[in-house]
């Protein structure tokens, strides 16, 4: 199974060792999912670790070797080309365009995203509940 993960769940499994995020995480650290990225989830991701209220709850070190623990080790995917607009947010659309060209699930806590009428869209907790 294949999944792209909304930084906005990235940054959550992060910054706390509990909850539907962190165990995602660990999940496929595990290898029981594979997990893709491509350039621009992963420009957004280093923006959103940078925001003062997330730095105060970690390093920029750690940060920085979160993002590159993810280009290494996750399936690096080509940003794809063609994002049709499909959520309220246009700056989501990119996310909607990698797990669809990656024939991936997108897992996010973002209720623009999830209110899109898709299967292939899903709660870090439902997600969970598919792997089982």
């Amino acid at each position: 199974m294949r999944a792209a993960l909304d930084p906005n769940v990235l940054i959550a499994a992060l910054l706390s060792p509990r909850g539907s995020p962190a165990e995602l995480l660990r999940r496929w650290l595990n290898g029981e999912y594979e997990l893709v990225v491509a350039t621009t989830l992963l420009a957004e991701l280093a923006r959103a670790l940078a925001y003062p209220k997330v730095r105060r709850r970690g390093t920029e070190a750690d940060a920085v070797a979160f993002v590159d623990l993810l280009r290494r080790s996750a399936s690096l995917m080509n940003d794809p080309r063609d994002r049709p607009r499909v959520s309220r947010d246009p700056g989501d659309d990119y996310l909607v365009a990698l797990a669809r060209s990656a024939a991936a699930i997108l897992v996010t806590g973002d209720e623009d995203l999830l209110a899109l009428e898709s299967t292939a869209v899903l709660s870090p907790r439902v997600f969970l509940a598919r792997l089982g």
